[in-house]
């Protein structure tokens, strides 16, 4: 059974920090490199970070230096740590997985031609105002 539930969203001032945290099912988990996508009002749902099963990491420019992801495989779970938080940065956050294009050493290159599976769960809302 697929199974993504997230946590940890919130009210944070500008300059803030949040950790987000998303469980995953074994069967997820185990088999595929995970993502923190994210919702703003009227906008498409955007990949900001990913990482594989071995730990490469990739993040959209937007986020990057701000954000960190990581996952920890005994826990079955995978983390974002948001610093620095703006405005722009308020959405709902998901985690899915993300197909792989290339990995080579810290770095994943993300791909779009294996989309994440078809099971969002109701995400985390993560709202920056003053």
């Amino acid at each position: 059974q697929v199974q993504l539930v997230e946590s940890g969203g919130g009210l944070v001032k500008p300059g803030g920090s949040l950790r987000l945290s998303c469980e995953a099912s074994v069967s997820i988990f185990s088999n595929y490199a995970m993502g923190w996508y994210r919702q703003a009002p009227g906008q498409q749902r955007e990949l900001v970070a990913a990482i594989t099963i071995g730990g490469s990491t990739n993040y959209a420019d937007s986020v990057k230096g701000r954000f960190t992801i990581s996952r920890d495989n005994a826990k079955n779970t995978v983390y974002l740590q948001m610093n620095s938080l703006k405005p722009e940065d308020t959405a709902v956050y998901y985690c899915n997985t993300v197909g792989v294009l290339h990995e080579e050493g810290p770095i994943m290159v993300p791909t779009t031609e294996v989309p994440p599976l078809d099971s969002w769960s109701q995400g985390t809302q993560v709202t920056v105002s003053s």
